[in-house]
């Protein structure tokens, strides 16, 4: 973690590029901080830039390559060593998530200590203070999650102090958050109306203080939260294919997203996830471990007898969200029946800048037309929607062995949305088949959507799940008229993994952190 001075700091979060209009008024000069609490709107300006990269699309993205879920494979790009187990305190994306998380607090801080000196309304700077607040505690929420314990810096510091800082328990940072998060959900706005629609509300606060109480076992909190935000007024999506569409963003099931404005703060990672012929990369690819998580339409897991799944058709009379979430063979996609499984194609899985599982992201690329350039967009990136709310108090009900009639109306109602039957009571009847469930849930419905991980690391099921090999589609013909599949291959392979429990569950402090500041001491597992 580096000193960032105050000046540099100030140049930094005012004249960097805007998210969406209410950062819109960002000056296109800088002031000396002397100056810069004058007015109403230099305490705007300030804050703004706290919202300057908090979060990036890139991260929510490529994170399901950490876990069963995606295979990313440009080594480059950052999260192939972090997937397969070989990731190193010296790789440079180490320090991708570490010194920006550091960068939002520090600037926080810095607004958090100097705008009470601001002659403005009084209310609209406590609920400013909050937004900051909330900021700084998403960041702790993200650096505990990934390295565990972590410096807790809650003021500005000097370069001598940021050079001495020492890891805190995860423990004491995540009540940290959680203390925040509590004094500050009644100083948000239930919503926000034109221009302000993006900052942070109570909700956001609520569900991410749902989230981490999930997260840590607090399952009792976390049932109280959860029903905080279910009775504030949001609801699911009628469709949910098009949740993620580009037309629908800020809709009644988003509480928290990433807000980018085309042109000025741009979303330019759409073009990652589809293939060459679409004009993509093919960069993170959906697993067959993810494709066959999806149930049958009837409500039957692949594997149960009476599923009727049929192995050399194996997309037919599947969960809807299969569909709407990934293009695999066959299936009828911007104008052609996709075919990655046949030499003679232009999607092979084999050639260059197409998948090497064969299957491709569709959540967020449905209609690739919303897009006049993949690579310049304005899509907001969600980070918390209400389903994930749903789930959450289901799984603290299960948790907790409270299990009732809620239950099932929390999982229930996101099935049916997605077209699937209710839950049957007949088989999940229990704790255990409830869990079972409701985890599967939890990957289906929220799967490319930067989860996935989090929840692997909680359940500690990573040595079930992220070793061994990483399989794709089979391989076989598609016929290009219909989609007809005819599948006579194995499965492709697309890379083995390891894992360690004694050391994958964290990633390594950065090197050039632990260089710096010989306090910082190294995760388990990792060279110091």
């Amino acid at each position: 973690m580096k000193k960032t001075l105050i000046l540099s700091l100030f140049l930094s979060i005012t004249v960097t590029g805007c998210q969406k209009d209410f950062l819109d008024r960002n000056p296109k000069d800088a002031y000396s901080n002397s100056s810069l609490w004058s007015s109403e709107n230099d305490a705007l300006v300030a804050l703004n830039g706290c919202y300057n990269s908090w979060s990036d699309g890139y991260h929510v993205l490529y994170m399901d390559a950490l876990s069963d879920n995606v295979y990313s494979q440009y080594y480059w790009e950052g999260y192939t060593s972090l997937g397969n187990g070989s990731g190193s305190p010296s790789d440079t994306w180490i320090t991708d998530r570490w010194s920006p998380s550091y960068s939002t607090i520090q600037k926080s801080n810095w607004f958090l200590e100097n705008v009470d000196k601001t002659p403005m309304d009084e209310a609209l700077k406590t609920r400013m203070k909050a937004e900051a607040r909330f900021l700084r505690a998403y960041q702790y929420f993200t650096l505990t999650q990934l390295y565990g314990d972590v410096p807790l810096v809650t003021k500005t510091l000097s370069q001598d102090e940021a050079n001495a800082v020492s890891r805190i328990a995860v423990s004491e940072i995540q009540k940290y958050i959680l203390d925040e998060l509590k004094a500050i959900t009644p100083e948000l706005p239930v919503k926000y109306s034109a221009n302000d629609v993006g900052r942070i509300t109570r909700g956001a606060a609520l569900s991410l203080k749902a989230r981490l109480e999930l997260y840590s076992g607090k399952y009792a909190d976390c049932i109280i939260t959860s029903k905080q935000v279910m009775e504030m007024g949001y609801s699911l999506f009628s469709s949910y294919q098009d949740v993620f569409r580009i037309q629908n963003e800020n809709n009644n099931e988003v509480i928290l997203d990433i807000q980018y404005k085309e042109n000025d703060y741009s979303n330019g990672n759409i073009g990652i996830m589809p293939s060459s012929t679409f004009g993509g990369w093919g960069s993170i690819d959906p697993t067959q471990s993810l494709v066959d998580a999806y149930e049958m339409a009837n409500g039957k897991t692949i594997d149960d007898p009476d599923a009727n799944y049929n192995k050399n058709n194996p997309y037919k009379n599947r969960d809807p969200r299969l569909t709407a979430s990934i293009v695999y063979p066959g299936q009828f996609y911007e104008g052609k029946y996709y075919n990655p499984i046949e030499r003679s194609s232009g999607d092979y899985y084999n050639g260059s800048n197409n998948s090497k599982t064969g299957y491709l992201y569709k959540k967020y690329t449905s209609n690739l037309s919303d897009y006049p350039d993949l690579w310049n967009t304005g899509l907001n990136m969600i980070l918390i929607r209400y389903a994930e709310i749903l789930l959450t108090y289901a799984e603290a009900k299960i948790e907790s062995a409270s299990i009732d009639n809620s239950v099932y109306d929390a999982i229930d109602a996101v099935r049916q949305r997605a077209g699937m039957p209710k839950v049957d009571r007949s088989i999940y009847a229990n704790q255990t088949t409830l869990r079972e469930l409701v985890r599967r849930e939890r990957r289906v419905e929220l799967a490319l959507e930067g989860l996935r991980w989090f929840d692997i690391k909680r359940w500690k099921i990573g040595p079930q799940v992220r070793e061994g090999k990483v399989y794709g589609t089979r391989l076989g013909t598609v016929d290009p008229t219909n989609g007809a599949l005819l599948l006579t291959g194995e499965h492709v392979e697309a890379e083995s993994r390891t894992f360690s429990s004694e050391r994958d569950y964290l990633w390594p402090i950065p090197r050039k952190e632990t260089d710096v500041n010989r306090n910082l001491t190294q995760n388990p597992g990792y060279p110091n």
